[in-house]
């Protein structure tokens, strides 16, 4: 998800809407929403250029404090063609930002990098020229791929639908989806970022699972000899729970990040959200290369810490093969403490609150 797909959306879009320049877009609301189609429109240019600034900024603790305003006589053309400009800076922001900058964005982590700003700017240009259509009764459906990335991107808790157009509207809250309840509320999900000292644990959406478990990077940069056959098999296991509806993205899978050159060196993460009790068993996997190095105690402790500040987590556990003495020494120099011996594997526990 970059430049070119801002791009793509916008383009598209505008190819639509400029037949209909000759309509009355301040006295008509945008479908469901309580805008006009004209400010709908330039809520799109709008948000286009903070998510630019907010990137070349490099904000992190706030939104740049500037805004979009029209001069007195811009005309419904003069709106779109605003668009096409905000959209072309936020594509060239998007391309030019290195990939570990991160930028202040409230939902829900409060930050979010060049594939989440891209992203959401190829959802606003969706929704929004859908709400503008609805309201002038222009027929639009935009191309499946731009919907389906999105879907994967910031709608991880979503489980997909036959179609991605029609799902992703459900999801806004825009249409109804057969067998599913009504949508009145909802929010995107940027991918979660847990700094450590040497490392940053970058949580793996489902576009990344499935390219890593059909043997891609997951548009990671990693060490030599990875991904490890271990991280890719974890991602086919998300792609499942994300394709049956039970991801939750934060108790998903995170890759291990160098901090100082950015390479992936290995994943690990949750097998699944927290149970009734609060239990929650975790898997975890470097390359080869990375071994040896303390690396993965140093994330695994970090990934207990950020769990203890989670009201519905109470205890981690993990499994591990009897013959595997570095893994084991990771979960006990990690706190974790054995539990169960069945003669081939070792199970291991972390109280995480009484």
């Amino acid at each position: 998800m970059g430049g070119d797909q801002v791009q793509e959306a916008v383009g598209h879009a505008l190819t639509l809407l400029r037949t209909a320049v000759d309509r009355d877009w301040e006295g008509t609301k945008a479908g469901r929403l309580e805008w006009s189609c004209r400010e709908t429109a330039v809520h799109i240019a709008s948000t286009h250029l903070a998510y630019a600034g907010q990137l070349a900024g490099r904000a992190t603790e706030a939104w740049v404090p500037f805004e979009l305003v029209m001069d007195d006589g811009t005309d419904t053309a003069d709106v779109l063609d605003v668009i096409g400009t905000t959209g072309t800076l936020l594509a060239a922001t998007v391309r030019t930002t290195p990939r570990d900058v991160r930028a202040f964005h409230p939902y829900p982590f409060r930050a979010a990098d060049r594939e989440g700003f891209a992203a959401m700017g190829v959802t606003e240009v969706l929704l929004h020229t859908h709400d503008i259509a609805e309201g002038l009764g222009l027929p639009y459906e935009p191309p499946a791929d731009l919907c389906q990335d999105v879907l994967t991107r910031l709608f991880p808790n979503v489980r997909p639908g036959p179609e991605p157009w029609p799902t992703l509207l459900w999801a806004t809250g825009r249409r109804d989806l057969p067998g599913r309840a009504p949508v009145t509320e909802w929010r995107w999900s940027n991918a979660l970022v847990i700094p450590a000292e040497r490392l940053a644990l970058h949580a793996i959406t489902p576009a990344a699972a499935a390219d890593l478990a059909a043997g891609g990077t997951g548009g990671f940069d990693w060490i030599e000899g990875g991904p490890a056959e271990g991280t890719r098999v974890g991602a086919g296991m998300l792609v499942k729970l994300y394709e049956t509806g039970m991801l939750r993205a934060e108790w998903g899978m995170y890759a291990l990040v160098g901090a100082e050159d950015g390479r992936a060196l290995g994943a690990l993460g949750f097998h699944s959200a927290p149970d009734e009790e609060g239990r929650t068993e975790i898997g975890y996997d470097l390359v080869e290369g990375a071994r040896g190095h303390g690396y993965m105690t140093e994330a695994l402790r970090t990934l207990a810490d950020w769990a203890r500040g989670r009201e519905d987590v109470r205890s981690l556990f993990a499994v591990v093969d009897k013959g595997n003495a570095a893994s084991q020494g990771v979960v006990t120099r990690a706190g974790f403490q054995q539990v169960s011996d069945d003669g081939e594997q070792l199970a291991y526990a972390l109280g995480l609150r009484s």
